[in-house]
Protein backbone atom coordinates (compact mmCIF):
# COMPACT_ATOMS: atom_id res chain seq x y z
CA UNK A 1 0.00 0.00 0.00
CA UNK A 2 1.31 3.41 -0.81
CA UNK A 3 1.15 6.79 -2.50
CA UNK A 4 2.78 7.17 -5.90
CA UNK A 5 3.31 10.19 -8.11
CA UNK A 6 1.93 10.17 -11.66
CA UNK A 7 4.41 12.40 -13.50
CA UNK A 8 2.39 12.47 -16.70
CA UNK A 9 -0.75 13.81 -15.04
CA UNK A 10 1.07 15.49 -12.14
CA UNK A 11 -1.19 13.83 -9.58
CA UNK A 12 -0.78 11.65 -6.51
CA UNK A 13 -2.33 8.18 -6.54
CA UNK A 14 -3.42 6.56 -3.26
CA UNK A 15 -3.57 2.77 -3.14
CA UNK A 16 -4.86 1.52 0.21
CA UNK A 17 -5.00 -2.12 -0.91
CA UNK A 18 -1.78 -3.05 -2.72
CA UNK A 19 1.94 -2.70 -2.07
CA UNK A 20 3.96 -0.56 -4.46
CA UNK A 21 7.75 -0.62 -4.75
CA UNK A 22 7.92 2.98 -5.99
CA UNK A 23 5.69 4.57 -3.34
CA UNK A 24 6.72 7.91 -1.89
CA UNK A 25 4.84 7.16 1.37
CA UNK A 26 3.80 3.75 2.66
CA UNK A 27 0.18 3.52 3.78
CA UNK A 28 0.44 0.34 5.84
CA UNK A 29 0.20 2.48 8.97
CA UNK A 30 1.43 1.38 12.36
CA UNK A 31 2.60 4.84 13.32
CA UNK A 32 6.02 5.90 14.53
CA UNK A 33 7.25 6.82 17.98
CA UNK A 34 10.48 8.62 18.88
CA UNK A 35 11.67 11.08 21.50
CA UNK A 36 12.02 14.68 20.34
CA UNK A 37 12.31 17.91 22.35
CA UNK A 38 12.54 15.68 25.41
CA UNK A 39 8.93 14.63 24.79
CA UNK A 40 7.15 11.60 23.39
CA UNK A 41 6.64 12.33 19.69
CA UNK A 42 4.32 10.28 17.46
CA UNK A 43 3.74 10.65 13.76
CA UNK A 44 1.65 8.78 11.25
CA UNK A 45 3.76 8.70 8.07
CA UNK A 46 7.16 9.55 6.68
CA UNK A 47 8.56 9.93 3.18
CA UNK A 48 10.54 7.00 1.86
CA UNK A 49 14.27 7.66 1.75
CA UNK A 50 14.64 7.75 -2.04
CA UNK A 51 11.91 10.34 -2.72
CA UNK A 52 13.05 13.36 -4.72
CA UNK A 53 12.91 16.64 -2.80
CA UNK A 54 10.69 18.28 -5.44
CA UNK A 55 8.14 15.45 -5.11
CA UNK A 56 8.19 15.82 -1.33
CA UNK A 57 7.52 19.53 -1.69
CA UNK A 58 4.70 18.93 -4.16
CA UNK A 59 3.03 16.42 -1.85
CA UNK A 60 3.26 18.77 1.13
CA UNK A 61 1.57 21.50 -0.93
CA UNK A 62 -1.05 19.00 -2.07
CA UNK A 63 -1.71 17.92 1.50
CA UNK A 64 -1.92 21.43 2.94
CA UNK A 65 -3.78 23.21 0.16
CA UNK A 66 -6.13 20.72 -1.49
CA UNK A 67 -9.26 22.70 -0.75
CA UNK A 68 -12.27 21.09 0.86
CA UNK A 69 -11.07 17.86 2.49
CA UNK A 70 -14.59 16.47 2.52
CA UNK A 71 -14.37 16.30 -1.26
CA UNK A 72 -11.12 14.34 -1.12
CA UNK A 73 -11.72 10.89 0.43
CA UNK A 74 -8.11 9.86 -0.18
CA UNK A 75 -6.78 12.60 2.08
CA UNK A 76 -9.45 12.13 4.73
CA UNK A 77 -8.69 8.39 4.86
CA UNK A 78 -4.99 9.28 5.00
CA UNK A 79 -5.64 11.43 8.09
CA UNK A 80 -8.04 9.01 9.77
CA UNK A 81 -5.64 6.08 9.47
CA UNK A 82 -2.89 8.03 11.23
CA UNK A 83 -5.12 9.09 14.12
CA UNK A 84 -6.60 5.59 14.41
CA UNK A 85 -3.04 4.34 14.81
CA UNK A 86 -2.34 7.00 17.45
CA UNK A 87 -5.45 6.00 19.41
CA UNK A 88 -4.07 2.46 19.70
CA UNK A 89 -0.87 3.77 21.28
CA UNK A 90 -2.25 6.33 23.72
CA UNK A 91 -5.61 6.70 25.48
CA UNK A 92 -6.99 9.94 24.10
CA UNK A 93 -9.62 10.02 26.85
CA UNK A 94 -6.76 10.73 29.27
CA UNK A 95 -5.94 14.05 27.58
CA UNK A 96 -7.28 17.32 28.92
CA UNK A 97 -6.05 19.83 26.34
CA UNK A 98 -5.08 19.78 22.68
CA UNK A 99 -2.87 22.58 21.35
CA UNK A 100 -2.84 23.39 17.65
CA UNK A 101 -0.97 26.10 15.71
CA UNK A 102 -2.82 28.46 13.39
CA UNK A 103 -2.46 27.26 9.82
CA UNK A 104 -3.77 28.10 6.35
CA UNK A 105 -3.98 24.35 5.88
CA UNK A 106 -7.30 22.71 6.73
CA UNK A 107 -5.57 19.51 7.81
CA UNK A 108 -5.09 20.58 11.43
CA UNK A 109 -8.77 21.41 11.85
CA UNK A 110 -9.80 18.10 10.29
CA UNK A 111 -7.38 16.26 12.59
CA UNK A 112 -8.88 18.10 15.55
CA UNK A 113 -12.45 17.19 14.63
CA UNK A 114 -11.50 13.55 14.18
CA UNK A 115 -9.64 13.50 17.50
CA UNK A 116 -12.81 14.64 19.25
CA UNK A 117 -14.43 11.36 18.25
CA UNK A 118 -12.09 9.63 20.68
CA UNK A 119 -11.82 12.21 23.44
CA UNK A 120 -15.02 14.23 23.60
CA UNK A 121 -16.17 15.77 25.90
CA UNK A 122 -13.04 15.88 28.08
CA UNK A 123 -10.73 17.43 25.47
CA UNK A 124 -10.39 21.22 25.27
CA UNK A 125 -8.73 23.14 22.43
CA UNK A 126 -6.16 25.91 22.59
CA UNK A 127 -4.86 27.66 19.47
CA UNK A 128 -1.57 29.47 18.95
CA UNK A 129 -1.43 32.10 16.22
CA UNK A 130 1.35 33.86 14.33
CA UNK A 131 2.53 37.07 15.92
CA UNK A 132 3.41 40.28 14.08
CA UNK A 133 6.72 39.93 12.21
CA UNK A 134 8.27 42.90 14.04
CA UNK A 135 7.78 41.09 17.38
CA UNK A 136 9.83 38.05 16.39
CA UNK A 137 13.05 37.67 18.36
CA UNK A 138 16.33 35.82 18.04
CA UNK A 139 17.87 34.17 21.12
CA UNK A 140 21.38 35.46 20.60
CA UNK A 141 22.50 34.49 24.11
CA UNK A 142 21.44 30.88 23.56
CA UNK A 143 23.03 30.78 20.11
CA UNK A 144 26.32 32.16 21.45
CA UNK A 145 26.44 29.59 24.24
CA UNK A 146 25.60 26.72 21.90
CA UNK A 147 27.78 27.66 18.91
CA UNK A 148 29.88 30.81 19.02
CA UNK A 149 31.47 30.12 22.41
CA UNK A 150 32.40 26.55 21.47
CA UNK A 151 35.99 25.51 22.17
CA UNK A 152 38.37 23.06 20.51
CA UNK A 153 39.84 19.99 22.20
CA UNK A 154 42.91 21.99 23.18
CA UNK A 155 40.72 24.50 25.01
CA UNK A 156 41.13 27.30 22.49
CA UNK A 157 38.06 29.14 21.12
CA UNK A 158 36.69 27.65 17.92
CA UNK A 159 35.90 31.08 16.47
CA UNK A 160 37.77 34.36 16.54
CA UNK A 161 36.03 37.52 17.70
CA UNK A 162 35.99 38.72 14.09
CA UNK A 163 34.22 35.55 12.98
CA UNK A 164 31.68 35.91 15.78
CA UNK A 165 31.00 39.51 14.79
CA UNK A 166 30.45 38.46 11.17
CA UNK A 167 27.93 35.80 12.21
CA UNK A 168 26.06 38.24 14.45
CA UNK A 169 25.91 40.79 11.64
CA UNK A 170 24.51 38.13 9.31
CA UNK A 171 21.88 37.17 11.88
CA UNK A 172 20.89 40.81 12.36
CA UNK A 173 20.37 41.07 8.60
CA UNK A 174 18.24 37.91 8.63
CA UNK A 175 16.06 39.27 11.42
CA UNK A 176 15.69 42.62 9.66
CA UNK A 177 14.42 40.75 6.61
CA UNK A 178 11.87 38.90 8.74
CA UNK A 179 10.75 42.07 10.55
CA UNK A 180 10.08 43.86 7.25
CA UNK A 181 7.85 41.15 5.82
CA UNK A 182 4.08 41.48 5.71
CA UNK A 183 3.83 37.78 6.58
CA UNK A 184 6.14 35.24 8.18
CA UNK A 185 7.35 32.14 6.41
CA UNK A 186 10.28 30.81 8.33
CA UNK A 187 11.42 28.38 5.65
CA UNK A 188 12.09 31.19 3.19
CA UNK A 189 14.04 33.48 5.50
CA UNK A 190 15.97 31.09 7.69
CA UNK A 191 18.26 29.44 5.18
CA UNK A 192 20.17 27.32 7.69
CA UNK A 193 17.97 25.07 9.79
CA UNK A 194 20.29 25.31 12.82
CA UNK A 195 19.02 28.89 13.32
CA UNK A 196 15.39 27.87 13.64
CA UNK A 197 15.37 26.83 17.32
CA UNK A 198 16.65 30.29 18.25
CA UNK A 199 13.90 32.27 16.53
CA UNK A 200 11.32 33.05 19.19
CA UNK A 201 7.96 34.64 19.68
CA UNK A 202 6.53 33.90 16.24
CA UNK A 203 3.61 32.16 17.91
CA UNK A 204 1.34 33.53 20.61
CA UNK A 205 -1.93 32.68 22.32
CA UNK A 206 -4.96 33.25 20.12
CA UNK A 207 -6.92 34.87 22.94
CA UNK A 208 -6.64 35.91 26.61
CA UNK A 209 -8.89 32.97 27.42
CA UNK A 210 -6.38 30.54 25.89
CA UNK A 211 -3.60 32.15 27.92
CA UNK A 212 -5.60 31.78 31.14
CA UNK A 213 -6.53 28.20 30.28
CA UNK A 214 -2.90 27.22 29.82
CA UNK A 215 -1.87 29.05 33.00
CA UNK A 216 -4.46 27.18 35.07
CA UNK A 217 -3.66 23.69 33.83
CA UNK A 218 -1.26 21.85 36.13
CA UNK A 219 -0.05 18.25 36.05
CA UNK A 220 -2.44 17.27 33.26
CA UNK A 221 -2.04 15.59 29.87
CA UNK A 222 -1.57 17.91 26.91
CA UNK A 223 -1.52 16.83 23.26
CA UNK A 224 0.15 19.05 20.65
CA UNK A 225 -0.86 18.36 17.04
CA UNK A 226 0.53 19.71 13.76
CA UNK A 227 0.07 18.51 10.22
CA UNK A 228 3.73 18.36 9.12
CA UNK A 229 6.91 18.25 11.22
CA UNK A 230 10.13 18.18 9.22
CA UNK A 231 12.38 20.83 10.78
CA UNK A 232 10.64 20.96 14.16
CA UNK A 233 10.65 24.77 14.28
CA UNK A 234 6.90 25.16 14.89
CA UNK A 235 6.77 22.42 17.52
CA UNK A 236 9.80 23.86 19.27
CA UNK A 237 8.11 27.26 19.48
CA UNK A 238 4.84 25.76 20.77
CA UNK A 239 6.74 24.08 23.59
CA UNK A 240 8.56 27.31 24.38
CA UNK A 241 5.26 29.23 24.65
CA UNK A 242 3.74 26.57 26.91
CA UNK A 243 6.81 26.44 29.15
CA UNK A 244 6.60 30.19 29.79
CA UNK A 245 3.56 29.51 31.96
CA UNK A 246 4.43 26.13 33.47
CA UNK A 247 6.36 22.92 32.96
CA UNK A 248 4.15 20.70 35.11
CA UNK A 249 2.16 19.05 32.35
CA UNK A 250 2.72 15.74 30.61
CA UNK A 251 3.08 16.75 26.95
CA UNK A 252 2.72 14.43 23.96
CA UNK A 253 3.29 15.55 20.37
CA UNK A 254 1.60 14.16 17.25
CA UNK A 255 2.20 15.04 13.62
CA UNK A 256 0.53 13.57 10.56
CA UNK A 257 3.77 13.55 8.57
CA UNK A 258 7.14 13.46 10.30
CA UNK A 259 10.61 11.98 10.29
CA UNK A 260 12.74 9.81 12.55
CA UNK A 261 15.64 12.26 12.51
CA UNK A 262 13.47 15.26 13.40
CA UNK A 263 15.72 18.29 13.87
CA UNK A 264 18.81 16.18 13.20
CA UNK A 265 20.14 18.80 10.81
CA UNK A 266 19.58 21.51 13.38
CA UNK A 267 22.57 20.51 15.44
Amino acid sequence: MGITFDEKNQTFIFDFEHDTVDSIINLDVNGYQIEAFGKCFYYGYEFNANVDSSVRSDFIKYLKFSGNLKDNPNLTDFIKRAIDSLSKKINLYDYNLVVVPESSSKVNQYMLRYLYRFAQPTLRKMELVKTLPENILFDMDGFEQQYLDDVLENGKPRYTQSQKDDVKKSLEGMMELIHNKSYFTIAKDVKKSRFRPYIMQFLNFASPEDYELCAKIRQQNVLIIDDIATSGSTLNEILRVLRILNEDNNITIFSLLGRKDLMADSF
